[in-house]
């Protein structure tokens, strides 16, 4: 472990780079707040930081000339089901882990703690933290493997988190299987360049986005773990959608074996539901990337092919197969990774290092600064994309109310079991106008499909009216 530099090496430090007023209050504090504010300046990237807020303050947008659409492979491929089997050998023999980004508070939601804390589904109400495990540990058992579960935190909810796996027992899976650890942070800075103080004795710090994922795994020493391990790729998704396919065998087999694929990144796209969804969509600009709906142009958003489909709907839902090498060859980097910086203009309160008074600003007074994982593709040779189906593997839970609500995300949960019964032959009550008369709730650990419900029907019959968990 690097010590912690001295308090004349740290002024040394903060002056050549233009940030002394991180040790204005230097005087006022206790020994203990003196050594916080030490070691939270020795990780902030002094150096870097200009060149970082520049970088982000030119990013380039594609122009709407330069956008082409994606082709992406189907589930109907002639040749699923040999990518299948390429998936199924590759969790066989050990070569996949699985990684959850969940450092978000359940806040929007009313929810106080962890998002994956929260109760999601529609006849349990199990929190989405188990419905993943419980996927992982049902995959482990098809196919008689441990599954390495990475899970990345942030500093505001780690704490919360380690406490609720370990309160839940690791959700009957080994402890050692389980690593969590939490996102880095990176400083908010002045519209002129300078650092600002949440408190004498500590710089503001912002999360650095779902792109510091990447270099998290690295700085946690996962990556090292998973070579060691002789793990190979990482299924990614993030906290917020309980119907992802955590273990996806035909995702992974076109992942490594696609002609057109290198095995470095591939992603999970469905279809817009219609123009103004407020998701990013996967196009060429030349390279394969993720244009966010803000930054499409208008001709772009609202293109029509000739039968009316929307041109540019391949929408991005944030799951995605990355190599561990790949991954290792992104974050062999200075700052940690390669992925570009994004910054974005927000109101950050701050103690005025002139006057020692904390000022609550009216208007916006900062650069926070992040990075996003699908940035990532445009590092990747040969990165694809599968269309999957929206009820099948996109119901999220993000807004209280209204659209991707709890509310949203049980209909949908609710629906894609009512499909999965009628698809294995099981009957379901319906109202007279065809709907589904009762609420059915299907555990991870009972199928991962139709198949499953085929070779193991539920005991009894679904009761009209009432809630039934299978």
């Amino acid at each position: 472990m690097t010590p912690t530099p001295t308090l004349s090496e740290t002024r040394q430090r903060v002056e050549r780079t233009g940030q002394s007023h991180l040790l204005a209050f230097w005087e006022t504090l206790d020994e203990a707040r003196r050594a916080s504010l030490l070691e939270s300046i020795a990780g902030l990237p002094l150096e870097h930081l200009p060149a970082m807020l520049a970088q982000a303050a030119t990013l380039a947008k594609p122009a709407a000339a330069d956008i082409r659409p994606v082709r992406p492979y189907l589930r109907t491929h002639p040749e699923a089901a040999r990518y299948r089997a390429i998936g199924e050998d590759l969790v066989r023999r050990g070569k996949v882990a699985a990684f959850l980004v969940a450092g978000g508070q359940g806040t929007r939601l009313g929810w106080r703690g962890p998002k994956g804390t929260y109760p999601a589904t529609p006849v349990a109400g199990k929190p989405l933290f188990r419905v993943f495990a419980e996927q992982i540990l049902a995959a482990e058992r098809r196919w008689n493997v441990r599954i390495p579960w990475f899970v990345m935190t942030s500093e505001a909810n780690h704490h919360d988190t380690e406490r609720f796996f370990e309160d839940n027992r690791w959700f009957g899976r080994p402890r050692g299987d389980t690593m969590l650890f939490a996102q880095g942070m990176v400083p908010s800075v002045s519209l002129d360049g300078k650092v600002l103080l949440e408190h004498a004795w500590q710089p503001a710090l912002n999360p650095d986005g779902h792109g510091g994922a990447l270099k998290a795994l690295r700085t946690a020493g996962a990556l090292e773990h998973m070579q060691a391990s002789g793990i190979e790729h990482l299924c990614y998704f993030q906290v917020d959608n309980p119907n992802v396919h955590v273990i996806d065998p035909m995702f992974l087999g076109l992942h490594v074996a696609a002609p057109d694929s290198s095995a470095e990144m591939s992603s999970k796209s469905v279809l817009k539901r219609d123009v103004t969804e407020k998701v990013g969509v996967f196009v060429k600009a030349p390279r394969l990337t993720v244009l966010e709906y803000s930054d499409a142009p208008r001709e772009v958003a609202e293109a029509r092919d000739p039968d009316g489909q929307i041109t540019y709907g391949e929408g991005s839902i944030a799951i995605h197969a990355i190599g561990v090498e790949f991954i290792r060859r992104l974050t062999d980097h200075p700052l940690g990774s390669v992925l570009p910086w994004h910054r974005a203009i927000k109101k950050v309160p701050f103690v005025d290092p002139a006057t020692g008074a904390a000022v609550d600003p009216k208007d916006a007074n900062a650069v926070k600064l992040e990075c996003f994982v699908f940035d990532a593709l445009l590092e990747a040779q040969g990165p694809i994309v599968l269309r999957t189906d929206r009820v099948e593997e996109f119901a999220p839970i993000k807004n209280a109310s209204g659209e991707d609500s709890p509310a949203t995300s049980k209909a949908i949960q609710v629906e894609r079991a009512v499909r999965w019964l009628r698809e294995a032959g099981i009957d379901v009550p319906v109202h007279a106008n065809g709907q589904p008369d009762c609420t059915v709730e299907i555990s991870p650990l009972t199928a991962s499909g139709p198949e499953d419900l085929r070779r193991s029907p539920p005991p009894k019959p679904l009761p009209r009216g009432g809630e039934a968990l299978i």
